[in-house]
């Protein structure tokens, strides 16, 4: 479950050396300015979010930040291959049934009970 390609899963760390620009789609004003809709943008269809994603790339912006379709409380950010000369590794840990990350996915996705709970 935490291997890929037959590599194990990792959390990475990365700092920026200096400010990257991010288009944030949690804004309802960037998403009004980009022409976007939140319905449109909150999917997992392809087709829908890669021309979204080449146009804010076209601008020149460094990636976007947007809420995860799983819980929105979680950012993510997609980050273009223009940034990553600015990027640096600051920590690498390997993910484990038992890390406190992984425990909260599962918990989240309802495959595993809450601590103190029984299933």
């Amino acid at each position: 479950m935490l291997r890929r390609r037959g590599l194990p899963l990792a959390l990475a760390r990365i700092e920026p050396e200096r400010a990257l620009r991010l288009v944030d789609l949690d804004l309802p004003s960037v998403l009004t300015a980009q022409g976007l809709q939140p319905s449109r943008v909150a999917t997992r269809r392809r087709d829908l979010t890669q021309p979204q994603a080449l146009s804010i790339h076209a601008s020149g912006a460094d990636g976007i930040r947007w809420w995860s379709t799983l819980e929105s409380l979680w950012l993510n950010a997609t980050l273009f291959e223009r940034a990553a000369p600015r990027l640096r590794l600051t920590e690498l840990t390997a993910l484990a049934p038992d890390h406190p990350a992984v425990q909260e996915a599962l918990e989240l996705l309802g495959i595993a009970p809450a601590p103190g709970r029984r299933g």
